[in-house]
């Protein structure tokens, strides 16, 4: 009895469903373009397959290159040839003198002083600047002469202007140093012989300029000291009670005006 009621339990029951077979995602394939090979004798074929940038040799290249390393010189020696082939080392010796004159230790700044002995020592130098340019800098650039020609065309208004402004007296002095007599012309005097020539010219005329401005100050410190002295005020200080005189007596003269225009004289 038992068994048969297992059994009819067991035809009753459903039968398990089978999930079916789903056949495998199928991947699309694209076309693949064929790319070209180079021809045995073409540019392709000799690279080898590198990649290569031509950047060719556009017009005017070489004289942007020579631009640019002469701009990298002269920015490089700039500071020497502008305190030893230009009107700078007078300019700003009588400017410090100046200002040393009127009691003041750092007005105006330094910078102040400096940028404007630059821009007078351009002033001072644009004819000499500008026949260098032409006679030398543009024809090299053209590439009409060559380098050595450039150089001597270039000393040559470097030349002009110092030997105008040199004296005689250090002249003599750099050529008894060196050993040589007295040149026959001025071509005979060497670069080496006359530069130091020019700057101790330039350092004997900013003192004697230098001088004349310390000369009514002096007289102003003199009186005030005087003056305090005579009060019995020795305390207080002189250069105290000066500074504001001398300071009225500059504007009065128009003093920075007066000094660049005496300056730019002694270059006319």
């Amino acid at each position: 009895m038992l068994v048969s009621i297992l059994l009819s339990a067991t035809t009753a029951a459903p039968a398990v469903a089978q999930t079916p077979d789903l056949p495998e995602p199928t991947v699309p394939e694209f076309p693949v373009p064929a790319i070209p090979s180079p021809d045995p004798g073409s540019e392709d074929a000799e690279d080898d397959g590198l990649i290569t940038i031509d950047i060719g040799n556009p017009e005017g290249a070489n004289s942007q290159s020579v631009i640019l390393i002469i701009g990298l010189a002269v920015l490089s020696v700039a500071p020497s040839l502008i305190l030893m082939l230009t009107s700078f080392t007078r300019i700003i010796i009588v400017f410090s003198l100046t200002r040393n004159a009127l009691g003041l230790q750092g007005i105006p700044p330094n910078q102040v002083l400096v940028g404007l002995a630059l821009f007078l020592s351009l002033f001072v130098m644009a004819p000499t600047l500008e026949t260098l340019n032409d006679e030398a800098l543009q024809p090299y650039l053209d590439e009409t002469i060559t380098q050595g020609e450039a150089i001597e065309r270039g000393q040559e208004p470097l030349r002009e202007f110092m030997l105008v402004h040199t004296g005689a007296d250090e002249l003599e002095v750099m050529l008894e140093a060196a050993g040589q007599g007295r040149p026959q012309t001025s071509d005979d005097i060497g670069m080496s012989i006359l530069i130091p020539a020019f700057l101790l010219s330039e350092l004997k005329t900013a003192f004697t300029i230098g001088f004349v401005i310390f000369i009514p100050f002096l007289i102003i410190d003199i009186v005030v000291a005087a003056s305090l002295m005579a009060l019995g005020m020795m305390m207080l200080p002189p250069a105290f009670i000066s500074l504001p005189f001398k300071l009225l007596l500059f504007i009065m003269v128009g003093g920075w005006s007066l000094v660049v225009e005496t300056l730019l004289a002694t270059y006319t």
